[in-house]
C-alpha cells in the first residue's frame, strides 16, 4: 500500500543526511516509504525545581535516588511523581525502569527479540517489583488521567517529578517556562547512557500522477532545515537531521540531540516498546495488557506477571 521516496530520497541525500537508525526505520525491503519529522527520546525526567528545593533534594540519577527523593517530595506536601493511569503511560514508565534495571543489550532481548529467557527471567521479575513500587510515588486519582494533565501538574507545582517522553516539553514551552530555570530535565533515573527513541514521520501511500509528485513535495520539504527547526521547537523533539544549527533550542533539546549522537556511536539507542518501534502492533498490545493489569493488581506477583509476558510473546511469533 505504501509509495516508493526513493527518488526525492536519493535527490536530496537522505542516506547521507540521516543518522542510519533514523534511516533504517524509514525503509521497507530496502525504500523508503516514510519521512521523519523528528526524533522523541521516551526515557526522560521532568520535575519542577521549586518543589525539589522545597522537599531539600537533587534530580534523581539512580532508581534508589527516585524512591529517596519521592519520599521526601511527599513529606513536603507533594505528589512525587504525577502519571496518567493510561496503558500507554504506564508501559512508558515500565520500559524506562526496564532499561535503567537490566540496561540496553537486555532491553533488546526482551522488548524487541521478545527473547523468552529474558521476558521470564530474574532480570524481568526485579524491574517488574521495582515498576510496581513507583506506584507509592503516585497519586490515588491517576486513573485514566491524560499524559498533559499530569505535566500540568508539575507545571503547577501539584507533583515534583514526570517520567514522560520530550513532548512534554512542548507543555512546559506552551507555559512560558524555560528550561533549566522553570523546570529542569535530565534522563530517566538509571538510564543515562541509554536512549529510547520513538520516531515521528509521514508515510506515503503508493499513487500516481499529480499526487505522487506532491507527495515527493512534502517529502522534500518535510526534512528541509526550516521545517525541523520549526515543528521541534514547539514539539519539544529534536530534528531527524542532525546537522541543523542547535542554537535556537533550549539546553534539554541540545542535551538530547548530543546524547543520542553519543549513544549512536556506542550502540546504546533502543526503539520504544511503548511507541510502537519495537515491535508489531499486536505484540505492543499483548505486552501493554500485561504491564497495566500488573501495575494495577493487587495479587499478580512479578513472576506472575514475568511469566505472562512470554505467554503473550509465544503466541504472537
Amino acid at each position: 500500500m505504501l509509495g516508493e521516496l526513493d527518488e526525492v530520497a536519493e535527490a536530496e541525500g537522505w542516506d547521507e543526511l540521516l543518522p542510519p537508525t533514523v534511516a533504517d526505520v524509514m525503509r521497507y525491503d530496502g525504500s523508503y516509504v516514510a519521512v521523519p519529522v523528528n526524533v522523541h527520546r521516551v526515557n526522560w525526567l521532568w520535575a519542577n525545581p521549586e518543589v525539589l528545593d522545597e522537599a531539600g533534594v537533587e534530580m534523581p540519577t539512580t532508581l534508589d535516588e527516585l524512591f529517596e527523593a519521592g519520599e521526601a517530595i511527599r513529606e513536603a506536601g507533594y505528589i512525587p511523581l504525577a502519571h496518567g493511569g493510561q496503558a500507554w503511560q504506564d508501559a512508558t514508565v515500565f520500559e524506562s525502569v526496564l532499561l535503567a534495571t537490566g540496561g540496553t543489550e537486555f532491553y533488546q532481548q526482551a522488548l524487541v527479540d521478545l527473547d523468552e529467557a529474558a521476558l521470564g527471567g530474574e532480570t524481568m521479575v526485579e524491574a517488574l517489583e521495582t515498576f510496581k513500587r513507583l506506584r507509592e510515588l503516585m497519586d490515588d486519582d491517576m486513573s485514566g488521567r491524560d499524559w498533559n494533565i499530569a505535566t500540568s501538574m508539575v507545571i503547577e507545582g501539584d507533583a515534583g517529578m514526570q517520567l514522560m517522553g520530550d513532548w512534554a516539553k512542548g507543555e512546559f514551552t506552551a507555559a512560558g517556562l524555560t528550561a533549566g530555570e522553570d523546570y529542569l530535565c535530565a534522563a530517566a533515573p538509571g538510564t543515562q547512557d541509554a536512549f529510547t527513541f520513538n520516531i515521528d514521520s509521514l508515510a506515503m501511500f503508493r499513487v500516481e500522477g499529480e499526487e505522487r509528485e506532491a507527495q515527493q513535495a512534502l517529502a522534500r520539504l518535510a526534512l528541509e532545515p526550516t521545517f525541523q527547526e520549526a515543528f521541534n521547537l514547539a514539539k519539544g523533539s529534536i530534528p531527524a537531521r542532525p546537522d541543523l544549527d542547535m542554537s535556537e533550542f533550549d539546553p534539554c533539546a541540545r542535551q538530547s540531540l548530543e546524547d543520542f549522537q553519543h549513544t549512536a556511536d556506542a550502540g546504546g539507542l533502543v526503539p520504544s516498546m511503548a511507541h510502537g518501534m519495537a515491535v508489531r502492533a499486536d505484540v505492543q498490545g499483548a505486552l501493554f495488557d500485561v504491564v497495566t493489569n500488573y501495575f494495577n493488581s493487587r495479587d499478580m506477583a512479578a513472576e506472575e506477571a514475568a511469566e505472562r509476558m512470554v505467554n503473550a510473546a509465544q503466541a504472537a511469533l
